[in-house]
């Protein structure tokens, strides 16, 4: 019996790969380090080949600390962050990069390059637009294909493909160029609601008319829950698997660990939750906010409402923090008592916050700083790329507690960020009242406790700490048969979690939120003033 499923997780940083029961149990896991470029400021590459050895180094690994054979497994999956990838009419790697080199051939997600290209989209007020939230990121593709037309014409001309990284991993198992609908639709200004998807108008408009034939790109998507198809021999035998094992179309890695933690939600894992009011939290190097809703809600700074980037008939809409557990890195690494931000130094520098906050009897441990998290843009719920992290209340103070006064308030601007995001969404019609939170963050008390004080949410950990791989996993077992839907999978294999609900002194919060908008005015002030 093909009672076993992959999950596969390309990250900013490494590759990891799971092993899942049909019940949704985790059996084994592994990772491998993928390599990192950047040849300028802003500029963040990958080399595809890099990311799928470190894969199929993965996969193996996994399935060999599960003691899984390849005949026990049924389906793989694939997500990953929303990085292009470049290849040309041979399917060789095509160089992205300012320096030429082939083999970095994917601008990763996080690259900054492309802001003057999404400016000149969000500008256009083009009606796709209503759908991407009035405007487009740097982040998204059309913007970071027009950098690469207009910078680099040479790999253009000999551009055959161009894929959302989890598509380009799906292409590589199987040998089919067909698209995900999830990765389209979120990151591709795809229309999977209206036919055609594609907007021939607003491709002139970015100068992207030869975007589909240079692109390899199709006129349909398959939907998250079918199939992309078989492995093919050469992609079974780099993972170590079979030609039987299916493969399921890609997903955005935020967007499977919505999945993973809301597939569940209205099931006996979470009696009496709403879809419609439970919200994910994907917390990581970024933050997603990431929701489902049976009717299109558009509204300014949110990425969607994206039509059945997941589920079937429901629509996503997603906003989000460019910078969470990277800037809690960089606040660590700044400071003179901080140092390379390891595991070990997060966790000695949580636990001095809590004796801190301890022995200061329910008093703020630092009333005088303030921080805005900004610090690789805002993109959600201002859009702004320019924008920039503010610390206002510094002293002389180099000492050890006072990097973990720092770090406790830049805890507090990430919840508040959260919470500014969440009151956006609620301008925009959505009203939620459970928070399932997901990723690293889980793994950090001061940013759970945070979530539940400073939005007001119920906030759900899952028992599956892993809801990415998860979620990742419940894909591949409808495309390989295991469950009939991903309704029938997210109930199955979903386990539930533990929740923390708000405390009841929220004074303080509602202070520190005030101030949080006031330093957002400031700041645009002093960018204002001549």
């Amino acid at each position: 019996m093909r009672d076993f499923l992959v999950a596969v997780d390309i990250g900013t940083a490494s590759a990891r790969a799971g092993v899942f029961g049909r019940d949704g149990t985790l059996i084994a896991k592994s990772k491998h380090p993928i390599l990192m470029f950047r040849p300028l400021d802003k500029h963040a590459e990958h080399s595809s080949e890099d990311i799928w050895s470190a894969t199929c180094i993965s996969v193996k690994a996994a399935l060999a600390e599960a003691g899984i054979s390849a005949s026990q497994v049924g389906a793989i999956g694939f997500d990953a962050t929303c990085s292009l990838v470049a290849r040309d009419r041979d399917g060789a790697p095509l160089s992205v990069s300012v320096s030429g080199n082939a083999h970095q051939d994917t601008i990763v997600w996080h690259d900054h390059r492309a802001i003057s290209q999404a400016e000149t989209l969000s500008r256009s007020g083009h009606a796709v637009l209503d759908f991407a939230g009035g405007s487009i990121s740097p982040e998204m593709e059309m913007p970071k294909l027009m950098w690469l037309k207009q910078n680099l014409p040479d790999s253009w001309s000999r551009a055959g493909y161009f894929f959302d990284l989890a598509d380009f991993l799906t292409w590589k198992a199987t040998g089919s160029a067909s698209r995900s609908r999830c990765t389209l639709t979120a990151k591709w200004n795809y229309l999977a609601h209206e036919t055609p998807g594609w907007s021939a108008d607003y491709l002139a408009l970015a100068g992207l008319d030869d975007l589909i034939e240079k692109g390899g790109l199709p006129d349909d998507t398959i939907g998250v829950g079918g199939s992309i198809g078989p492995l093919s021999e050469k992609a079974a035998a780099e993972l170590g698997l079979d030609t039987s094992v299916q493969v399921a179309p890609g997903m955005i890695d935020a967007y499977a660990g919505a999945y993973g933690v809301l597939g569940g939600v209205g099931a006996k894992s979470f009696p009496g939750s709403s879809l419609e009011t439970s919200v994910a939290l994907i917390g990581g190097t970024s933050s997603c906010i990431v929701a489902f809703t049976r009717e299109p809600k558009p509204g300014r700074s949110l990425w969607g409402p994206y039509y059945e980037a997941v589920l079937p008939d429901h629509w996503l809409v997603e906003g989000g923090q460019s910078a969470a557990g990277a800037l809690l890195d960089h606040i660590v690494m700044m400071h003179a008592a901080g140092g390379e931000p390891t595991t070990e130094l997060h966790e000695r520098i949580i636990a001095r916050v809590g004796e801190m906050r301890a022995a200061a009897g329910g008093e703020e441990i630092a009333p005088d700083l303030h921080i805005l998290p900004d610090f690789h843009g805002n993109r959600s719920p201002l859009a702004d790329p320019h924008a920039t992290g503010v610390i206002s209340g510094l002293t002389l103070d180099t000492s050890f507690d006072g990097l973990c006064r720092r770090y406790w308030r830049t805890c507090v601007s990430i919840a508040l960020g959260i919470r500014h995001i969440l009151d956006a969404m609620a301008d925009f019609g959505y009203r939620f009242e459970t928070l399932h939170v997901t990723g690293g963050h889980v793994n950090n008390p001061l940013l759970v406790e945070l979530y539940a004080d400073v939005t007001g949410c119920k906030v759900v950990i899952p028992h599956n700490r892993d809801a990415v791989l998860l979620g990742t996993a419940m894909a591949a077992a409808v495309a390989g048969g295991l469950h009939g839907s991903l309704l029938d999978a997210g109930h199955a294999m979903n386990s539930g979690g533990s929740e923390r609900l708000p405390s009841t002194g929220r004074d303080l919060y509602e202070r520190d939120y005030r101030r949080f908008l006031a330093m957002i005015r400031h700041r645009e002030e002093l960018r204002s003033l001549d």
